[in-house]
């Protein structure tokens, strides 16, 4: 049964693995992760051993604590666009960009804008690189809205309404 505890769906950070472990599984955690357990496991090893497995646990923790701060940070930066960008004469797509910031799958997304506003909705690529989810419609006012209600991790101030107009044949150089 200790097969379960090798593997952990957070990958490297052993701070989310233990967290999952004790909540999911507490007697196998006790079973690793108590402090008599791993006592005994540093007593087995020598002494430059210990020192580089102390060593090694200072590394790591500081090094994940880095990355959540550098997540923390660009979730902080990131801006979710909302484009209402016009097809043909009275026609209009909605246009959300910069969901994926936030830890978020862009299809499931996509497809609860589709349930919530009956309407198709797809997952497109960006020329930049990115993607986006285009949904049909002039929703942009109720998508803001349907975001903040649903997706508790996307602020309110991080979200951006934009008017986007289709240049006219006549427009232009």
């Amino acid at each position: 049964m200790l097969f379960i505890a090798v593997y952990c769906e957070y990958g490297g950070t052993v701070k989310k693995c233990q967290q999952w472990l004790e909540k999911k599984q507490p007697t196998m955690y006790s079973r690793i992760w108590s402090p008599e357990v791993l006592e005994a496991e540093m007593a087995s090893l020598s002494v430059e051993a210990q020192e580089r497995a102390m060593k090694d646990a200072k590394k790591k923790a500081a090094k994940a604590e880095a990355a959540e701060q550098k997540q923390a940070d660009k979730r902080a930066n990131s801006v979710v666009t909302i484009k209402r960008i016009e097809r043909n004469k009275r026609k209009y797509v909605t246009s959300v960009s910069g969901l994926e910031a936030f830890g978020l799958e862009l299809k499931k997304v996509a497809k609860d804008f589709g349930k919530k506003f009956a309407t198709g909705s797809s997952v497109t690529k960006v020329p930049s690189g990115g993607e986006e989810i285009v949904v049909q419609g002039d929703v942009s006012g109720e998508i803001e809205e349907f975001i903040l209600e649903k997706y508790k991790e996307v602020p309110e101030d991080n979200i951006e309404l934009v008017e986007d107009k289709k240049k006219k044949k006549g427009e232009g150089n």
